[in-house]
């Protein structure tokens, strides 16, 4: 039971978080489900539109007073308005939950992270705007910005502001690297105008599942025949790699694992100074398991799987070595087009939730 003792085991995720230096995180604003992860372990939560709108869908009765409300105090606000003033609300209340963690980890964890709306990956300044607006919702916000072409050059401002970043629609190690290059110039910015950075908690978020959805459709698109379980590893095979590239340069912020699809994408991380955020779902499952906690972060993956996905998938070698991507090519990488195109549509799904109390349909009785 590794280091945990018997009397104070309450799970697996429980005692990775009390005998290794691997966080847990939550993937959602929910107050139960983040409550229950807190019991847990957890020192994180996460929010955006497609959270919102689960946590709608579970806790609409306790959300729908406040959605009437909204539409009656703001008679010029539009729905997308309304559904993002949610979005802050849902957010800040997942904060303050957080926030005596935040107080005894003097800002490294405790946070609660909030996406910028998803449609300005496009334009660094707009990004900026939102995220310093964002950062005064609570003292322990976290902001997420898209690591797209226009969102590098954001992450540096808004870190040199003293924002604590959370790089989203992140695969690859290129990009990886381009966060922690734009961190690290934001912090010196901040150093050598004598700025305080000793409370920032910056993270740069690996969507590993989604670069093995990726290369999952390219499989059936071009026909390749290949082991199915060697598709599994493919974000797993990219968080190590860019593990193991930060430690050596001493970046100064960590990696994150998100968008889970398999235990891989938590138990291969364990002992790495490094962020789990699994959602709900997968946090039970994992607790209701007999996966050993123990530290594989430093084992490396099968050298043969590297080298077939390396030889079948142009794309993986794009996410895997350092040059594979540049700058101008973050927009149009598959995950990356995959992933905004989801977060945009559920900001849609969202201002629907909105639209239906704003303009009730009359012909459903």
């Amino acid at each position: 039971m590794s280091q945990a003792t018997a009397s104070t085991y309450k799970s697996p995720l429980h005692e990775m978080t009390q005998s290794t230096p691997t966080c847990l995180w939550n993937d959602s604003a929910s107050i139960q489900e983040l409550s229950y992860s807190i019991e847990h372990g957890a020192v994180g939560a996460t929010c955006n539109p497609v959270i919102v709108l689960g946590v709608l869908k579970k806790e609409m009765n306790e959300w729908k007073g406040r959605i009437q409300t909204l539409i009656k105090a703001l008679p010029m606000a539009t729905e997308g308005e309304i559904a993002w003033q949610l979005v802050r609300e849902i957010s800040v209340k997942a904060a303050a939950l957080l926030k005596p963690i935040f107080d005894e980890q003097h800002g490294k964890n405790g946070r609660l992270s909030i996406q910028t709306d998803p449609r300005l990956f496009r334009d660094s300044k707009a990004i900026v705007k939102q995220a310093v607006e964002f950062n005064q919702l609570a003292p322990n916000m976290l902001v997420k910005i898209p690591v797209t072409q226009a969102g590098i050059p954001a992450i540096e401002e808004a870190t040199y502001l003293g924002i604590s970043i959370n790089a989203t629609v992140c695969f690859t190690l290129p990009q990886c690297v381009a966060v922690a290059e734009a961190v690290e110039r934001g912090l010196k910015r901040r150093e050598h105008e004598g700025k305080e950075i000793a409370m920032m908690g910056p993270v740069c978020t690996i969507m590993v599942g989604r670069l093995d959805d990726w290369l999952k459709v390219l499989a059936e698109k071009n026909d390749v025949a290949i082991d199915p379980g060697y598709l599994e590893w493919a974000g797993v095979a990219v968080f190590k790699k860019t593990y193991q590239i930060f430690r050596e340069r001493g970046y100064r912020l960590r990696l994150l694992s998100a968008a889970f699809r398999n235990h891989m994408h938590w138990s291969e991380f364990i002992g790495g100074d490094v962020v789990i955020s699994p959602p709900y779902a997968w946090q039970v499952r994992f607790n209701a398991s007999d996966i050993e906690v123990r530290s594989r972060m430093d084992k490396q993956v099968p050298v043969g799987v590297v080298q077939t996905l390396s030889r079948k998938f142009p794309d993986f070698c794009r996410a895997f070595t350092e040059d594979g991507l540049a700058l101008a090519e973050f927009d149009s990488f598959g995950p990356t087009l995959r992933t905004l195109r989801q977060f945009i549509a559920a900001g849609h799904d969202l201002d629907g939730v909105v639209r239906d109390f704003m303009l009730p349909n009359p012909d459903v009785v």
